[in-house]
C-alpha cells in the first residue's frame, strides 16, 4: 500500500471515531450567574403564587373562578413590588439629608424613596382587582395579610395606652391606620411596612395631643406600669415545699 493511501485511511478512521468538542457541559459544572438568577426568580415567583393562594383560601369563597382571578391579581402585585424593589436599590437615591430631621438619610430612608416611585397603576390594579370580587370587609382581610395584622395590633396598643378614647377618637385613629395599611402593601418587607405605620402613628399621636390628651405623659404612664408589673412578677418569692 502506498504511503499516501495509508495516510488517507488513517485520517478517515480518526474521523469515524471522533466526537464533537461542544457536545454538552460536563456534569458537575456550577451554573453561571444568569442560570442562578433565573432559578432564583422562578423560586420567588412560586413563593409569591403560594402566598397569594393561601391568602385567597383563607376567605373560604367556595368559588373557583373568583379564587383564580384573585390569586392572579395578588400574585401579580406581589411580583411587581418585588421586581421594582430589586431593580431600584437604595444606591439609585443619592445620599443626602432628611429634610424633616436634618439627619443624613438612612439606608431605609433611601430604599423607601426608591420604592415609593413604583407606578401608581400597580396599586390601582391590585385594589380594583380585589374590589371586583370581594366585599370591602374581605378586601381589608387581604390587606391585613400583606401587613401582618398591624392595624389590629396597633389599635390594641392605643386602647391600652389611652383607655378613655372616645368613639370619635377611636374612629379617627382607626382611619389613619387603615390609610397606613393600604399604603404599606406596596413595600416589600416588614421593616418598610413598619416605617409606613410609624408615619401614621405620629399623625395619631398629634391628633390625640390636639384633642386634649398628652401623649408623652400617657405613654410614660403606660410603660412605667408595665415595668412595675414585670418587676413585681420577678420578685414574687417562690413558695417553699412543705416539710
Amino acid at each position: 500500500m502506498r504511503p499516501a493511501t495509508r495516510a488517507a485511511l488513517l485520517v478517515m478512521s480518526a474521523r469515524s471515531f471522533s466526537f464533537p468538542v461542544h457536545a454538552q457541559t460536563p456534569a458537575g459544572t456550577p451554573p453561571n450567574a444568569d442560570e442562578k438568577a433565573t432559578a432564583a426568580k422562578a423560586k420567588s415567583d412560586a413563593d409569591q403564587e403560594k402566598k397569594a393562594a393561601e391568602w385567597v383560601a383563607s376567605l373560604n369563597l367556595s368559588d373557583s373562578a373568583r379564587e383564580t382571578r384573585l390569586r392572579e391579581v395578588i400574585a401579580t402585585h406581589l411580583k411587581s413590588v418585588r421586581d421594582w424593589h430589586n431593580e431600584h436599590p437604595l444606591t439609585t437615591v443619592p445620599a443626602g439629608m432628611n429634610p424633616v430631621t436634618g439627619k443624613p438619610l438612612s439606608n431605609l430612608d433611601r430604599q423607601m424613596i426608591a420604592d415609593s416611585a413604583i407606578p401608581k397603576s400597580v396599586h390601582e390594579n391590585l385594589m380594583a382587582g380585589l374590589r371586583k370580587d370581594l366585599s370591602e370587609e374581605q378586601v381589608e382581610a387581604i390587606l391585613d395579610k400583606y401587613t401582618v395584622g398591624k392595624v389590629a395590633f396597633t389599635m390594641k396598643g392605643y386602647h391600652a395606652i389611652v383607655p378613655d378614647l372616645t368613639e370619635q377618637e377611636e374612629a379617627t385613629i382607626f382611619g389613619f391606620l387603615k390609610q397606613a395599611r393600604e399604603q404599606a402593601v406596596d413595600y416589600k418587607n416588614v421593616n418598610q411596612i413598619s416605617a409606613i405605620f410609624e408615619i401614621y402613628k405620629t399623625k395619631c399621636e398629634q391628633y390625640l395631643n390636639s384633642n386634649g390628651h398628652n401623649w408623652r405623659e400617657l405613654y410614660k404612664a403606660y410603660t412605667d406600669a408595665a415595668k412595675a408589673r414585670k418587676a413585681a412578677a420577678t420578685n414574687v418569692p417562690t413558695a417553699k415545699p412543705a416539710q
